[in-house]
């Protein structure tokens, strides 16, 4: 059944990789007893401007929306990737009951940065009770960070691997900057 569930998950991901918008980020929510499909979604962070809009976080909050309801007790989740902190915590906070993960943290920051906290170290840290079974066909789900479309769009990421600090600095930031270069330039200009 896992091995299903990944592949499905898998297969609705890769479908982005023919987009405008590639991600290799992808969650799927099933019925823990009998494997009905809840909801799935991927990665929005650039398309919603949103850094919280991770695969796993926007599939619990379009899965309790429609279920009218914050709790997903009764039901697992299905991750391309390996959920970082933010996004396992989002998982405990829902009840999940299980949380199953194809490639890892340490595939993903091959390609972009992470928080180098495992899924299940943040599990076993909790009040809330929640399984965390991975990797599976985590050779598979690694194809989703090597497809040539992602590795071009890699390239445009601010949170990409080789980044570095300068990449990542938005319009206010910037203009930030400059107003400290004319402050220096001229000693009466206060930003």
């Amino acid at each position: 059944m896992d091995e299903e569930r990944m592949r499905e998950v898998f297969q609705f991901t890769a479908r982005s990789l023919e987009t405008s918008h590639p991600v290799p980020f992808g969650a799927l929510i099933v019925n823990t007893r009998t494997g009905k499909r809840l909801m799935r979604g991927t990665n929005a962070v650039l398309r919603e401007s949103d850094p919280s809009s991770h695969a796993e976080t926007r599939t619990v909050r379009i899965a309790c929306k429609k279920l009218k309801r914050p709790s997903l007790a009764g039901y697992t989740m299905y991750s391309t990737c390996e959920p970082c902190p933010m996004c396992m915590a989002n998982a405990l906070w829902a009840r999940l009951d299980r949380v199953v993960f194809g490639a890892t943290i340490a595939d993903a920051n091959q390609f972009c940065i992470q928080i180098h906290i495992p899924a299940k170290e943040v599990a076993r840290r909790s009040d809330m009770p929640c399984r965390v079974d991975g990797p599976i066909l985590r050779d598979l789900c690694k194809t989703l960070f090597t497809h040539p479309n992602m590795q071009k769009a890699f390239r445009t990421w601010s949170t990409r691997k080789d980044a570095g600090s300068a990449l990542t600095l938005n319009a206010p930031a910037r203009q930030l900057r400059g107003a400290r270069r004319n402050r220096n330039k001229d000693k009466s200009f206060k930003p």
